[in-house]
């Protein structure tokens, strides 16, 4: 671990000397690339550094401790050790989490998917609570939500909707939201007063550009058409909505939401980018791991992921067997309790699989 470190921090030096060279300032780019990568080790820097000071601390407080002879001093010298311990130990295992690998997703804006499965018109409803939860949730964050697309039902729920969120972190904190929501309530439209169970699915993808996913011209086809609207003056004139199938995979993406055809096109061409990168690390997952799915789940949209029972009250997450006891408060937003716990289990899952030789 400390031969990592020592790298790490080799590293980081460099790079404060290449962005200072003057020789660098003409080449913009190379400024931000050496600039990102600084920032990108420089929380694990300074923890090093902090570590290295500590160690040397708790050598001079241990040899204090053996040689003196004064019962007053000598208690503060093994008080200050114990201190010493505790905390560069404490210090030790957060590097070795920050030394763990990083999906290199987690940064990017999202893309979500939120459909109504089992359940008709219910299931459209639960729809529009789940992304009514997640807004809730970006904004708490401060993040931005776009909606790309979305199909709505009678009884004002949704089919579909479709939304973009945009913000540092978004991935590494909604990627556990991806697969099966289940809801357990009496629908308004039930006279008997007997509960109902309904199914949604919600996809996560990480947003990537073009050049992470080569999209072949050959390999797409596209349709353009006007797009729906509540009628009138908002009917579009013009074929703005975008159909794109990747003909090779049989993928169908659809945009309508926004003004031109132009952006649909360019927003369609990224979503269908981003499923296909995703259908690709999954694949690499699956041959990674055989067929051995982790505790906390894959993703896998048939996977029932998180059950709403609001006759109960309760929320509860399958994957770590966690529940809240305010429905409310996690449908406007609250779901940071089952985050946490889902990221301090894939945590604890990496660290099994490997952890890194931490010898000092």
């Amino acid at each position: 671990m400390l031969e990592k470190l020592v790298g790490i921090e080799q590293r980081y030096d460099e790079l404060e000397r290449l962005i200072s060279d003057p020789d660098a300032m003409g080449d913009y780019s190379k400024v931000v690339e050496y600039s990102k990568e600084r920032a990108s080790l420089e929380e694990i820097v300074e923890l090093y550094r902090t570590y290295k000071q500590q160690i040397q601390q708790l050598a001079e407080a241990k040899q204090m401790l053996d040689e003196e002879s004064d019962p007053e001093l000598s208690a503060m010298a093994k008080e200050e050790v114990t201190n010493l311990t505790e905390s560069s130990e404490a210090i030790k295992e957060k590097l070795i989490v920050l030394l763990l690998p990083k999906d290199p997703r987690d940064d990017k804006n999202v893309i979500v998917e939120i459909r109504a499965g089992t359940g008709g018109e219910e299931a459209g409803l639960f729809v529009a609570d789940l992304y009514r939860m997640y807004t809730y949730y970006a904004q708490n964050r401060g993040w931005k939500i776009e909606v790309i697309d979305q199909s709505e039902t009678e009884k004002g729920g949704f089919k579909q909707i479709t939304f973009e969120v945009k913000g540092k972190g978004a991935y590494s904190r909604l990627k556990y939201e991806s697969g099966t929501h289940r809801v357990q309530r009496v629908p308004e439209t039930e006279a008997q007063g007997r509960i109902h169970t309904s199914a949604v699915t919600v996809a996560v993808l990480a947003e990537v550009d073009e050049v992470d996913v080569q999209l072949r011209p050959e390999d797409l086809h596209e349709e353009f058409t006007r797009a729906s609207g509540a009628g009138g003056q908002h009917v579009q004139k013009n074929s703005t909505a975008v159909r794109i199938v990747h003909m090779p995979t049989g993928l169908v993406v659809e945009v309508q939401d926004e003004r031109s055809q132009l952006q649909n096109r360019l927003r369609a061409r990224q979503i269908l980018a981003s499923r296909l990168y995703e259908q690709e690390m999954e694949k690499q997952r699956l041959e990674q791991e055989g067929e051995r799915r982790s505790q906390i789940g894959t993703g896998d949209r048939s996977e029932k992921i998180r059950t709403y029972n609001y006759p109960q009250n309760r929320v509860t997450d399958h994957r770590v067997n966690v529940s809240s006891y305010n429905l409310p408060a996690v449908m406007v937003g609250d779901i940071d309790m089952f985050i946490d716990e889902l990221a301090t289990r894939d945590t604890a899952e990496k660290l099994a699989e490997g952890v890194p030789d931490s010898d000092d």
